[in-house]
């Protein structure tokens, strides 16, 4: 029994998102949920979010028992990247990368 919850065009970069995803890979449930709470990174409430819906979905859809329940899997993937323009000296232009990134995280018993 599995039960995923995914997140599509993440304004967060796929790198720093993945940063978090392997803190929790692994883990017991609560013990994932307590760690992103108090994490300082701004990819642990994106991930805190995804993983309450992963688990929500294992107990509504499969009827799971959510103490037993493990993160299984952590994706993280790289979305489209929105092109910005930035003025520079003398005419000029740089250009700001705004990356985004597609998240999955996969819960099961056991």
């Amino acid at each position: 029994m599995r039960a995923e919850a995914k997140l599509k065009y993440a304004r967060i970069a796929a790198q720093k998102a993945r940063l978090v995803g392997d803190q929790i890979r692994g883990q017991h449930v609560e013990r994932a949920l307590n760690e992103l709470a108090f994490s300082t990174k701004k990819g642990a409430s994106i991930m805190r979010q995804i993983l309450e819906s992963a688990i929500a979905n294992a107990e509504n859809n499969e009827g799971a028992d959510v103490d037993e329940l493990k993160v299984v899997e952590v994706q993280v993937n790289e979305g489209p990247t929105m092109k910005r323009i930035r003025p520079r000296a003398k005419g000029r232009a740089s250009r700001i990368l705004k990356r985004t990134s597609h998240i999955s995280v996969t819960v099961a018993e056991g």
